[in-house]
């Protein structure tokens, strides 16, 4: 793994990004992006804006988020506002953040999916039979 704080990207305040965003390193955004945002570590600034799945190992959100989030350890500070579903390993919360949506540990979301594949394994055994 790449040292934590060796390399970061920054999208300032005046700065719109349409489309999906990658980065290995640590991001920090305060602009907007319209789009899917993977990376090692995210930072958002307060008047930044992310509509589209946001997916990192960290991330600190401050600002606005509309689509799901998926993150291994996840702190949401008091002046984030977020509409959409939160996967997470660890969870920090402000007083005063506003989340819309449902919430749920990393390993719920594969357990979820599990069953619905099950019953094609049945009939696959008794059409052995």
């Amino acid at each position: 793994m790449m040292a934590s704080g060796s390399t970061f990207s920054v999208i300032g305040a005046d700065v719109t990004i349409t489309g999906n965003l990658g980065a290995s390193a640590d991001l920090h955004i305060d602009g907007t992006v319209l789009g899917d945002i993977t990376c090692a570590s995210l930072v958002q600034g307060e008047k930044s804006s992310i509509s589209g799945a946001v997916v990192a190992e960290t991330a600190r959100l401050a600002g606005k988020v509309t689509g799901s989030i998926t993150a291994r350890e996840l702190v949401i500070l008091k002046t984030a506002r977020i509409e959409g579903d939160v996967h997470y390993d660890a969870l920090t919360i402000e007083q005063g953040a506003e989340v819309d949506g449902r919430f749920a540990p990393n390993g719920r979301a594969a357990a979820a999916a599990a069953p619905a594949a099950k019953p094609l394994l049945e009939m696959g055994a008794e059409a052995a039979e």
